[in-house]
């Protein structure tokens, strides 16, 4: 069995997803396991330089992590022919710019989403991409998630009968900073920081919709900056720019052709009574689930109860123990570990890959539109994306 190195530059990992999850849960664990293996039988061991502005910052958390290599010069980084992959996990305006740098050095580029703040430029860097004949990745971690993974094997073994509506609940209460420490960053509330719920969160729903329930073709949306006023890092007090929540309903061609209908809060100014911080409830003709996070449960046509409406009476039925969980006949790995070793197989042995820098500019297309829906307040179509 032969190993076989791969230099990887990483950007913008001292933020807590670029840590947590893209450095530590995937690269730092591929490590751990020996590496990620072939169709062959070989092994491919990610070799990461940690890459930001602040050379202390890269130097402490390489020490931390046990990364023998970082660096705050990034050109000179892309300038190394034995470090073929850029990922970059750094702020979203600044991201169109470093992959297109990255492109022109010759590196495979995989990135956080969304890949732009806005669709011309989600095209361009998208277009290039292609056009390189280099491998490139836009992280789609919640197809990845078990919950989700569960729903997808209902879908396809056709329990659903015909797909009728999808129900998305996305949130939880975001401490505004002055009580309680904030646990999100202060920017994601400041639209001239890249913040907002429709940016952050409509680039995960259009993949979400598009793979597992029918594509967009129209959405209705608005949206709200319910806390105008937060307190940041050093806890002073500054407006919210960015809205941080939005209501949408969307209009889906299902993969049989028939229209499903998908309804999508997401909010971090909701208190949270349901089972997971985000919830997918799906309607079908032969029965329904909801999927969180990690557990499905499902409610087939033959096990339905039959609720009589009549507010005079307390209901006597329990709702939530009618629904069978679906078990975990597999173990389930971290999601953005999952797609990091798709991606290094597309990499290296030219696995088929379908998480692209277009299928990311989709998710622009759909933030564009939701915003332009508000703005307007009237319904917007998706257009199918000519990357």
């Amino acid at each position: 069995m032969a190993i076989q190195r791969l230099g990887i530059i990483m950007h913008g990992v001292t933020g807590r997803m670029g840590m947590n999850q893209h450095l530590v849960r995937s690269i730092l664990a591929i490590r751990e396991q020996g590496g990620v293996t072939l169709s062959s039988g070989d092994k491919v061991m990610p070799d990461p330089i940690l890459i930001g502005r602040n050379a202390d910052k890269m130097k402490a958390l390489a020490k931390a992590h046990g990364v023998e290599r970082w660096g705050s010069d990034l050109d000179r980084a892309l300038q190394n022919p034995d470090d073929t992959v850029f990922f970059d996990a750094g702020t979203t305006q600044m991201r169109p710019t470093l992959l297109a740098k990255a492109i022109r050095a010759g590196k495979h580029v995989y990135c956080e989403k969304p890949i732009a703040t806005n669709l011309n430029e989600a095209v361009e860097i998208a277009r290039l991409a292609s056009q390189s004949g280099l491998k490139h990745g836009a992280v789609q971690d919640k197809l990845f998630l078990p919950g989700l993974r569960k729903l997808d094997m209902l879908r396809r073994s056709g329990f659903f009968g015909k797909m009728l509506s999808v129900r998305l609940e996305f949130g939880y209460w975001v401490f505004e900073g002055d009580l309680q420490p904030i646990q999100r960053p202060s920017w994601n509330y400041r639209s001239e920081d890249g913040g907002g719920m429709i940016l952050d969160m409509m680039c995960h729903w259009r993949y979400v919709l598009d793979n597992l329930f029918g594509e967009v073709k129209a959405i209705s949306c608005i949206g709200a900056t319910h806390i105008p006023q937060r307190w940041d890092e050093a806890g002073k007090p500054y407006q919210a720019t960015a809205d941080d929540a939005a209501y949408a309903t969307a209009e889906l061609v299902g993969h049989n052709g028939e229209p499903v209908i998908a309804q999508m809060n997401m909010s971090w100014a909701t208190r949270v009574r349901r089972d997971d911080l985000v919830t997918f409830h799906v309607d079908g003709t032969h029965g329904s689930a909801v999927a969180g996070l990690t557990e499905c449960r499902a409610q087939s046509r033959v096990t339905t109860p039959r609720p009589v409406w009549n507010p005079d009476q307390k209901q006597t039925i329990d709702f939530l123990g009618q629904w069978q969980e679906v078990p975990d006949t597999q173990v389930y790995d971290n999601g953005f570990k999952i797609q990091w070793e798709h991606f290094i197989r597309h990499v290296v042995e030219d696995e088929p890959y379908r998480w692209t820098l277009p299928e990311g500019a989709k998710g622009v297309q759909l933030v564009e539109a939701a915003l332009q829906s508000w703005k307007e307040r009237r319904w917007v179509d998706v257009p199918p994306l000519q990357v």
